[in-house]
C-alpha cells in the first residue's frame, strides 16, 4: 500500500502520434492511405454519378425505342379465322386472324391466342406500317426499368472492380514491404547473429 511519501509507479499518458508525423510510417504507407481515401471519394461520389448516367443512358435510349414503336405500329381489331384448340399444355397458340385496315385494306395475319378461342372471336393485335402482326410497342415502364437495372448493374460492376482493384494494389504494397523487410534483415542478421555468437 502507497503512503503519501513513497510515490507509487509513474503514470504513463499514452500520447497518441499523427500519422502523418509517424516515423516508422514508409512511402507506401502514405501511398495506400492516399488511395483509400480515394477509393471512399470515388464511392461517395463518382459511383452514384456514373450509375446515374448509366440509367439515363439506357433510359433515354429505351424512350427513343418507345417513340419509334409508338408511330410504328397501331392497334387493330381482327376476327379468328379459325378455331383454336383446347391444349391445358399450351399457354398460347397460333391463329390465323383478318382485319380490315383504316384505307379498307383487309389483310390476314397470325398471333396468337388462348387455347380454346372459337372461330370468329375478335382479339386485339398491333400491326406495323407494312401490315404485318407484331408485338405491342415498348412501354415508359419498361425504359424505367431499364434504366433502373443498367444503373444498378453499372454501380455493382464498378464497386467490384474498384474491390478488386483495391485487393490487388494491397497485395502489391504487401509483397514490395515483404521484399524490404527482408532485404533489411538479411543486412541487419549476420550482426545479430555474431553478437550472440550463433
Amino acid at each position: 500500500m502507497n503512503t503519501p511519501d513513497t510515490p507509487g509507479p509513474p503514470s504513463y499518458r499514452r500520447r497518441r502520434v499523427p500519422a502523418a508525423q509517424n516515423p516508422l510510417r514508409r512511402r507506401s504507407d502514405r501511398f495506400e492511405r492516399c488511395f483509400h481515401r480515394f477509393v471512399v471519394l470515388f464511392l461517395l461520389v463518382g459511383l452514384p454519378l456514373a450509375a446515374f448516367a448509366a440509367g439515363r443512358t439506357a433510359y433515354e435510349s429505351t424512350m427513343r425505342t418507345v417513340h419509334a414503336q409508338t408511330e410504328q405500329r397501331h392497334e387493330a381489331t381482327a376476327r379468328l379465322t379459325s378455331g383454336v384448340p383446347g391444349d391445358a399444355e399450351a399457354v398460347r397458340q397460333p391463329a390465323q386472324v383478318r382485319w380490315t385496315e383504316p384505307d379498307g385494306t383487309t389483310r390476314t395475319g397470325s398471333t396468337l391466342v388462348r387455347p380454346g378461342t372459337a372461330e370468329g372471336t375478335t382479339v386485339r393485335i398491333w400491326v406495323d406500317r407494312s401490315g404485318t402482326v407484331v408485338g405491342p410497342p415498348v412501354t415508359a415502364g419498361t425504359a424505367w426499368s431499364n434504366g433502373f437495372f443498367v444503373g444498378s448493374m453499372a454501380a455493382v460492376g464498378l464497386a467490384l472492380g474498384l474491390y478488386a482493384v483495391r485487393g490487388g494494389v494491397g497485395l502489391y504494397l504487401d509483397r514490395r514491404r515483404y521484399a524490404q523487410w527482408d532485404a533489411e534483415w538479411n543486412q541487419v542478421e549476420p550482426r545479430w547473429s555474431a553478437r550472440f555468437g550463433r
